[in-house]
């Protein structure tokens, strides 16, 4: 396992193992975070290693070593385990006796499995030269449990640890915010300033960590939100606040600045909402509703109902229908949808009802009936609803994509904002109250346009993504025409200038950020990648704290950054290769899927990391990434050699030959990690992303090879059983 306890972010789960040896593992314990089940993993494949011998109790001198090792690696995985959750337990008094207490079974039990395993303490061999062991398996089984169990208390003790700094972190940002808003000096405010934004690096810091470890998805997407909120406000809050300074008496300048801070909490809540799993804001309730999501549980009702799996009444299929259709009155009802899509959504509205009432008038019918035409009859009204909600869905998806891509080509040049900036400098205040309205206009068709968004995202993620979009323009719009307020009452204000800069700026930044979301809508819409910021959990170690001043990011020369940009684009294309290939397998558990897709979605990353985007900032970021790559790699090629072992000679030779590629490659990048990245770090990069490249070359094609092999391998196992059933059916 691994050496070391691993806390992070939230998600819900337990780790879970069960065999036929009747060893069960289910700690009770909700494991919100990847790190600490990452963490977990190893030690439970172990432990049932270790319970999950063969019913025979007769060993060979050979087996009776091997399970000997297994026992002693469990030991020492547990005894290093220990030492870090001492070493965390004496940097914590308010949790040390907890942890010191779960530390000590933790220990006991790897003592206890180390002496239940130990071939010395065994009979004495039998004429045969085997032993019968374990005699005491339910000691074994106890102990094991005991081990997780106490492991499991440690490693989300830990976690409460992480937690704990987000939230002393939080207050000494909220402390020092409270500080900055009352201050009324120059002087005084550069100097808090200074600590403000010391303090924001180690939040932003903590909070990454925590959001790429965070399990639930739309917990993860919040954190994101909150995290982008305040990263976008620090720079709003000095602009603001200077302008305040500078021009006390302005209460547009004051305006400007509440709103500033008032969002900038609001963030720092919802972080602290998230951390320690408290109820959302809106996480519940009617306005969370989407009418994708509804579209999606009526088929699965209707399915249900065909399939005679529970009684759905018609008043309540109807009901369903109903709440979507009240929904679909946000596009008939907006100013901004077309005469032609609105009189579309209302010709498939009035027919999916027609549909459904139908539908469950000939399943009534059915049930008496039980004729194979009933059944056909059926069958077809099913097609016919699942068709009309299909189809609601596209014209809906368009309706909004439509109105969305329109409205960001019709804005594409800001020209608002650029006659804002004009009028302000000239103080011009009639001018100005003209291209404010301007501005409040395409603020309002912006956050409805956002609100049908979200109506057809597809994912819960991209919903949160849309309603923070549509908050961003309905607070910025408002922020902007205050803080062009301010430079028109004071038009030669340099401060008061840089001021709306930066708020415009913002402005610009959502509008970028909304063409991206249509682009990631689309896709989703169209079946193609869905989540990409979704990769394997980059933990850090709890030994020792980093010092987070320490973490600066490297910059490279123009020459580097254009060739890193060059290898980038060519990983970011296989990575879409990759993708291509896993949407082929149907089965989306398989473990060779599971690991191409990690391996997919993190060449990704760094893809983003070439570009100055994503979650990998840092040369320390980096080399833990490289670590995990390898090891992702090496699973791979592990989940395909136990594939290979079904195939026939031929067809395993292949296969294994493409797998010798890739093992020697995964070795190479772990060597790479263990030299320094600190020095000339973009030139190791470029060395990095090469390797990375004919990696992922790789394992596109093990993903094609594999898939037609399996294909391969289902239809001989098709045609066998067919040759059987005739033989069979002749005899």
């Amino acid at each position: 396992m691994a050496a070391s306890p691993v806390p992070g972010g939230g998600g819900t789960g337990a780790v879970h193992s069960s065999n036929a040896s009747g060893f069960a593992f289910d700690s009770g314990l909700e494991i919100r975070t990847r790190s600490v089940e990452q963490t977990l993993l190893p030690l439970v494949s172990q432990i049932t290693t270790l319970i999950n011998h063969k019913d025979n109790t007769k060993k060979s001198d050979k087996t009776l070593q091997a399970i000997q090792r297994v026992g002693q690696a469990v030991n020492l995985a547990v005894g290093r385990f220990v030492k870090v959750g001492e070493a965390i337990a004496n940097e914590n008094w308010d949790l040390k006796e907890e942890i010191n207490i779960a530390c000590i079974e933790a220990k006991r039990a790897g003592e206890t499995i180390a002496s239940l395993t130990d071939v010395t303490k065994w009979s004495h061999l039998e004429s045969d030269g085997q032993v019968t062991i374990l005699t005491d398996k339910t000691g074994v089984v106890q102990a094991a449990r005991l081990l997780l169990s106490s492991v499991t208390k440690v490693l989300l003790l830990a976690d409460r640890v992480v937690i704990k700094q987000i939230v002393t972190s939080r207050n000494k940002v909220l402390a020092t915010m409270e500080r900055l808003e009352k201050v009324n000096s120059f002087q005084e405010f550069v100097q808090i300033f200074s600590q403000f934004g010391n303090e924001m690096v180690e939040f932003a810091h903590l909070t990454g960590d925590r959001q790429n470890d965070l399990k639930d998805e739309k917990k993860k997407a919040r954190m994101a939100v909150a995290r982008a909120v305040l990263e976008k406000g620090t720079m709003m809050l000095l602009t603001a606040s200077k302008t305040c300074l500078r021009h006390p008496s302005c209460e547009s300048a004051h305006k400007n600045k509440e709103g500033v801070f008032d969002r900038m909490r609001v963030a720092l809540e919802k972080v602290i909402e998230i951390v320690t799993d408290c109820r959302l804001n809106g996480e519940t309730g009617s306005s969370s509703f989407s009418i994708f999501t509804g579209i999606k549980e009526l088929k699965l009702n209707i399915e249900a109902l065909r399939e005679n799996v529970y009684f759905e009444s018609k008043e309540n299929l109807s009901a369903a229908l109903e709440v979507i259709l009240d929904r679909v009155e946000d596009f008939t009802d907006s100013a901004y949808t077309s005469h032609e899509h609105r009189e579309r959504i209302l010709e498939l509205s009035t027919q999916a009802r027609t549909e459904l009432q139908q539908f469950v008038s000939v399943w009534m019918q059915a049930q008496s009936r039980r004729t194979k035409s009933a059944a056909e009859e059926l069958e077809l009204t099913l097609l016919k609803i699942s068709h009309s909600l299909d189809e609601l869905r596209k014209e809906l998806h368009c309706t909004a994509m439509q109105l969305a891509a329109d409205l960001l080509k019709f804005h594409a040049d800001h020209v608002v904002l650029k006659a804002l900036k004009v009028t302000g400098v000239e103080g011009n205040l009639e001018a100005l109250a003209e291209y404010a309205c301007k501005l409040s206009e395409q603020k309002e068709q912006l956050v409805e346009t956002c609100r049908l968004l979200r109506h057809v995202s597809g994912t819960e993620p991209l919903e949160i993504t849309c309603i923070h979009a549509e908050e961003t323009f309905q607070v910025t719009g408002q922020q902007i025409i205050s803080a062009a307020e301010t430079l028109a009452l004071h038009p030669s204000s340099k401060i008061a200038k840089e001021n709306l800069d930066v708020f415009c700026e913002a402005w610009e930044s959502q509008i970028s950020d909304m063409a991206a979301l249509l682009r990631e809508i689309s896709d989703v819409f169209e079946g193609r990648r869905g989540e990409k910021y979704d990769h394997l959990s980059l933990p850090k170690s709890m030994k020792n704290n980093t010092n987070l001043k320490s973490l600066k990011p490297d910059k490279p020369d123009s020459e580097e950054q254009a060739k890193i940009a060059k290898l980038g684009l060519k990983l970011g294309l296989l990575s879409s290769d990759a993708d291509c290939e896993i949407e082929k397998w149907e089965d989306e558990d398989n473990e060779i899927v599971r690991h191409g897709r990690n391996m997919s979605r993190m060449a990704y990353s760094l893809y983003l990391f070439t570009r100055g985007e994503g979650p990998l900032k840092t040369s320390q970021d980096l080399i833990h990434f490289l670590e995990v790559f390898s090891a992702e790699g090496l699973k791979l090629t592990s989940s395909v050699q136990s594939f290979s072992k079904q195939l026939k000679d031929d067809d395993k030779l292949m296969l294994l030959l493409e797998i010798n590629k890739l093992i020697p490659l995964c070795h190479q990048l772990q060597t790479i990690t263990k030299t320094s990245l600190q020095s000339k770090v973009f030139v190791k990069v470029d060395k990095c992303i090469t390797k990375i490249r004919s990696m992922m070359t790789l394992v596109v094609q093990l993903l094609s090879l594999c898939y037609k092999l399996l294909k391969k391998m289902e239809n001989n196992r098709w045609v066998s059983v067919t040759k059987k059933d005739t033989v069979d059916g002749q005899t």
